[in-house]
């Protein structure tokens, strides 16, 4: 079954297979990203927190499920690999202005 993913939401999981600079592109310049306990702000922060991650650790991510809540788009995802709680669902709360994301917040 494909997802219906806004053009911006499914560019991220496109560009998450390993490309930090295009993961930044899908936001706005001012954009904000929280995980695991920190927040970075711009897309160069983004960007570096995208390949700090990819060099950590080794993963795939399968987004299964997608839904719009309070303003926000909420997508659940698989994510398999080699860190610790493997394999884990998340989810990716996205706010969207017009063709970039302005907000993502993931949590397990």
């Amino acid at each position: 079954m494909a997802l219906n993913l806004p053009k911006s939401v499914a560019a991220y999981f496109e560009a998450d297979r390993g490309d930090s600079a295009a993961v930044a592109q899908c936001f706005t310049e001012s954009a904000i990203v929280k995980d695991e306990g920190h927040t970075y702000q711009g897309r160069a922060a983004i960007k570096q927190w995208k390949a700090d991650t990819s060099a950590k650790y080794q993963y795939t991510c399968e987004p299964f499920a997608c839904e719009t809540k309070d303003g926000k788009v909420v997508v659940t995802a698989r994510l398999i690999g080699n860190f610790p709680g493997s394999p884990v669902d998340l989810r990716f709360f996205f706010e969207l202005q017009g063709d970039a994301i302005t907000s993502l917040e993931i949590i397990p």
